[in-house]
């Protein structure tokens, strides 16, 4: 671990807030920060999903360190009742399950909960830093693809009127919500980082995924990144551990620019039967020129030791 972490590790309390704990990304965090010693506010909209995971995750640490919350987002007191005595908090957004898909009201729905959430952090005075979960969805789309930056990082920003006009609902909402949020840190002093994601793995992906509205571009452009779940976590605690950190950081440990590639995933997305290519794509050898760096996150976590625990 960098001198930075352990310099944060020495001087802040050790109780975080996890919400949504519900997802993979928030259910794997929890289990993870146990692990590491924390003691773990688990702030959940459907009670009962981590409750049928407690045992497991009560396995990674002590009991007494794991206490579970039911916060709706839009519900400004139980997101108090949640944050209560942390000093951090890892926020990523869970589309309720009455409305599990993208569309123009879903960005509404994520603008507002990110909204409530950092406004719950302003008023919440231990907490001392936000890791904000967003998407290379809010950073990959721009009007004019031509005009495309060789090297697109963090200092790039989606285009909420092109993602508009094309029905990237995903885009749209990852970009909103997250220019709310850092508005809304900006201006109430919060100190605030977000994880821009890629393509999250797991066995749980499917074509329907809205993260994929668009992957033909994205492939062309050398934009279309994917993140493995443990890289993921590793990043959200670096990033809150070490008190360099600051900004936006793109996450991803995959670029898939190559036929090769995309016809691996491809698989995965799809049952054989309706995804076998046609035999002239199979020989398609092209690769595109990678144009999404991800060098500031690397940069961060050289030092970062995935295993170590909390230093009291």
């Amino acid at each position: 671990m960098s001198p930075a972490a352990a310099s944060f590790n020495q001087s802040s309390a050790k109780t975080v807030c996890v919400m949504d704990a519900s997802g993979r990304l928030g259910s794997t965090l929890v289990k993870r920060l146990l692990q590491r010693g924390y003691t773990v506010h688990a702030a959940v909209q459907n009670h009962g999903e981590l409750q049928s995971n407690e045992e497991g995750l009560v396995a990674c640490g002590d009991k007494k360190r794991l206490r579970v919350f039911n916060s709706d987002p839009f519900d400004y007191h139980s997101i108090m009742e949640a944050l209560k005595g942390c000093s951090g908090l890892f926020y990523s957004f869970e589309p309720p399950s009455d409305h599990s898909s993208y569309d123009e009201y879903m960005a509404e729905v994520e603008v507002r909960a990110a909204h409530n959430v950092l406004e719950a952090c302003a008023q919440t005075d231990t907490i001392e830093k936000v890791v904000f979960t967003s998407s290379a969805t809010a950073v990959v789309w721009m009007e004019d693809r031509n005009a495309l930056p060789s090297d697109v990082d963090e200092k790039n920003w989606s285009d909420a009127a092109f993602c508009k006009k094309f029905k990237l609902w995903h885009a749209l909402s990852k970009t909103l919500a997250e220019k709310t949020a850092w508005a809304l840190a900006m201006d109430r002093g919060v100190n605030m980082v977000s994880i821009n994601g890629g393509l999250l793995m797991g066995p749980d992906l499917t074509i329907t995924n809205p993260y994929l509205k668009g992957t033909a571009e994205m492939y062309e452009d050398g934009v279309f990144v994917t993140v493995d779940l443990r890289f993921m976590v590793d990043a959200h605690i670096c990033v809150y551990e070490d008190i360099s950190s600051y900004g936006r950081y793109l996450c991803f440990n995959r670029v898939v620019n190559s036929n090769q590639e995309a016809l691996k995933l491809a698989h995965m997305l799809c049952p054989p039967s309706d995804s076998s290519p046609p035999r002239n794509s199979m020989e398609d050898s092209r690769v595109y020129q990678q144009r999404i760096s991800n060098k500031k996150l690397n940069k961060l976590m050289m030092d970062f030791d995935s295993s170590a625990a909390v230093q009291y």
